[in-house]
């Protein structure tokens, strides 16, 4: 065999194998959501994926890069149903409901991991994750931000009062969906899950009263 032809049959080696990629990556993004970004092992995910180590690495470059492509697909295909109609509220606390019920909702699905991957799949600190960890957090702080500009709009047209701890509200609110969350991984059911969105509303009036 001459260089050339040793070049050719080295490259077609590490050639990916010709695949659906967006199916790929939806069956790794259940993988993750399922067990976490850690547990996850690269047999698990090329097993759900129906493809080898050889083509996840040439074609997402790492499993860090296969996670955070599939944080990104679990956003465009998860987030909706719950924001939805959080951004379609007529006040902030007709919104904050929406968003605790759907949330309710979402993370009961049959046939879908329960409770939320962003929530889930990375809790740990560790320095091999070090920056995926981090990555989440910014997610996770992206969901009370949203929460807390919805309140300042309320405030702003003087439905809620001035000087309210906004962040706060939205701290708190965050929190209880993330309790859902693990609730859901647990085994809560929706009708659960929805009594505890319903109780936590109650708490709306004292948290921003003037």
């Amino acid at each position: 065999m001459t260089a050339t032809e040793k070049d050719l049959a080295m490259a077609e080696r590490g050639r990916p194998r010709s695949f659906d990629r967006d199916a790929a990556l939806a069956s790794a993004m259940e993988v993750f959501w399922l067990k976490g970004y850690e547990a996850a092992s690269i047999s698990d995910l090329t097993s759900a994926m129906g493809i080898g180590s050889p083509s996840l690495y040439a074609a997402f470059g790492s499993k860090e890069g296969l996670f955070r492509e599939a944080v990104e697909l679990y956003g465009r295909l998860e987030g909706p149903e719950v924001w939805a109609a959080f951004e379609k509220a007529p006040t902030a606390r007709a919104a904050v409901e929406a968003f605790l019920t759907a949330t309710a909702q979402a993370f009961t699905r049959p046939g879908k991991p329960r409770g939320c991957l962003v929530t889930l799949s990375v809790m740990n600190t560790a320095d091999a994750s070090a920056s995926v960890c981090e990555a989440m957090r910014l997610n996770r702080a992206s969901g009370r931000n949203d929460l807390a500009a919805r309140l300042e709009r309320a405030v702003s047209a003087g439905e809620l009062p001035r000087g309210l701890d906004v962040a706060a509200v939205a701290n708190f609110y965050l929190t209880v969906q993330q309790g859902m969350s693990i609730q859901a991984r647990d085994g809560a059911s929706r009708e659960t899950l929805t009594a505890v969105a319903h109780a936590a509303m109650a708490a709306w009036a004292p948290l921003t009263a003037a």
